[in-house]
């Protein structure tokens, strides 16, 4: 299954993309941290990495590193802003539990 942006999040990345003056789009992956295992990087990247699996949303590329791949199978990235807090939310169908921080999750 594809990895995804919703147009909210699309825009958000075209916006920094431009003001920071390069870039080629967006790296999601998972690092090994926090009480339930696993947490949610994103980085904005100025090169395409061999190794990338490449997906192309909303005008976007998305990358993602292989070992990050079977984690993020299917997940969509939306940007939301809730009172006066805005960020990235991963919505991640292989989730299976979170910490309760809202910092880490298990699949």
């Amino acid at each position: 299954m594809p990895v995804n942006l919703t147009p909210a999040a699309a825009k958000h990345v075209t916006k920094y993309l431009a003001k920071r003056g390069k870039g080629v789009g967006v790296r999601l992956g998972v690092k090994t941290t926090g009480c339930s295992g696993l947490a949610y990087k994103l980085e904005y990247v100025d090169e395409i990495a061999p190794e990338d699996a490449l997906f192309e949303t909303e005008g976007i590329k998305l990358m993602v590193d292989p070992k990050s791949l079977a984690y993020l199978d299917g997940t969509t990235l939306d940007f939301v802003r809730e009172g006066l807090n805005e960020g990235f939310r991963f919505n991640n169908p292989n989730e299976r539990d979170k910490c309760g921080c809202g910092e880490s999750f298990r699949v």
